[in-house]
């Protein structure tokens, strides 16, 4: 399961085009492997998000990369952060993460959510439907699809989703860990302790305690032991050797992406001493892993293999 992952969130780097931007994004999972990462995740979006570029900014279709490098990696799990279930019928995508774990010899990992960013399913007609209508289709897709990856024929006539004793062949290469993400206390966490291994929270550092209550609340409700999942903490970092040159590369990142100018305040930003003390206060919220990513200089060479060595350390397993 994810302790510390690094998650690549944007492609649009500078002086790389179609024909170079894949080498720029394989460099980060290969330096992120050898560094002590044990997870790379990419986003599941079509257009960029609003905090982090333009909606017309380059992004890859996830599962395809995630494909690719898994080829150029070798021991990192490979993972989306999160699938956005409204984007893919449920037993298409437990057919394709289970090709996943097949082609990357048994490192796939499925990230799922309920789905939000309404621009996207509007423009490139999906059905984006309710807040609730999304939360009750991520629950009948994640019932068909924990029984496809775990070996069963699941047979569902939902509201949402049918299926009628579903094959996946061939079957996974080991056992394929869910990750939800999201913090909702009410519908998303208990989800997490129903279905996951893995719950991946964003919020306030010190509403952290407040999420893991709760996690714990629905597993003894439900009977689940709350060891058995996992809980990672979403974060950003802009770290260099030097603060003043971490700072310069993440005003450098909103002069070319001015949207990142409203998510600057909160990325970590500094040395390899300064962030690891910011990460062990993180740690010792209650959280058993991290995923950063560092949309302002993950693309250049060597940023990724400093954060790996400076945040390894300080995770437990690692």
């Amino acid at each position: 399961m994810t302790r510390l992952g690094y998650q690549i969130p944007n492609f649009t780097y500078p002086d790389t085009d179609s024909a170079g931007l894949f080498e720029v994004i394989a460099r980060q999972a290969v330096e992120a492997e050898e560094s002590g990462f044990d997870t790379v995740l990419v986003m599941d979006h079509l257009y960029q998000l609003p905090l982090l570029g333009d909606p017309a900014n380059d992004m890859l279709e996830c599962y395809t990369l995630l494909a690719a490098l898994a080829q150029r990696t070798s021991r990192v799990r490979l993972s989306s952060l999160v699938t956005g279930n409204t984007y893919r019928n449920p037993a298409l995508l437990a057919k394709i993460v289970t090709t996943l774990d097949v082609v990357s010899g048994g490192r796939a990992q499925l990230g799922i959510g309920a789905g939000w960013y309404e621009l996207e399913h509007d423009a490139l007609g999906f059905e984006f439907g309710t807040f609730t209508d999304r939360f009750e289709k991520l629950e009948e897709a994640l019932q068909i699809i924990t029984g496809m990856l775990r070996g069963e024929r699941p047979s569902l006539q939902g509201r949402w989703y049918a299926v009628r004793d579903a094959i996946n062949s061939p079957a996974p290469v080991g056992r394929i860990p869910i990750m939800i993400g999201g913090g909702g206390e009410r519908k998303t966490l208990r989800m997490v302790a129903q279905y996951a291994d893995e719950s991946n929270i964003i919020c306030a550092p010190e509403d952290i305690p407040r999420k893991l209550a709760a996690l714990a609340a629905h597993c003894e409700r439900l009977g689940r032991d709350r060891s058995e999942i996992t809980v990672s903490y979403q974060t950003s970092v802009c770290i260099a050797p030097m603060r003043e040159q971490a700072e310069r590369e993440a005003d450098e990142a909103v002069a070319r992406i001015p949207e990142l100018a409203v998510r600057r305040p909160g990325i970590i930003c500094g040395s390899p001493d300064e962030v690891a003390a910011v990460y062990q206060r993180i740690m010792a919220t209650g959280v058993d892993g991290v995923t950063v990513n560092a949309p302002a200089n993950g693309h250049i060479d060597g940023r990724v293999r400093l954060l790996g060595e400076t945040l390894a350390p300080l995770i437990p397993s690692h």
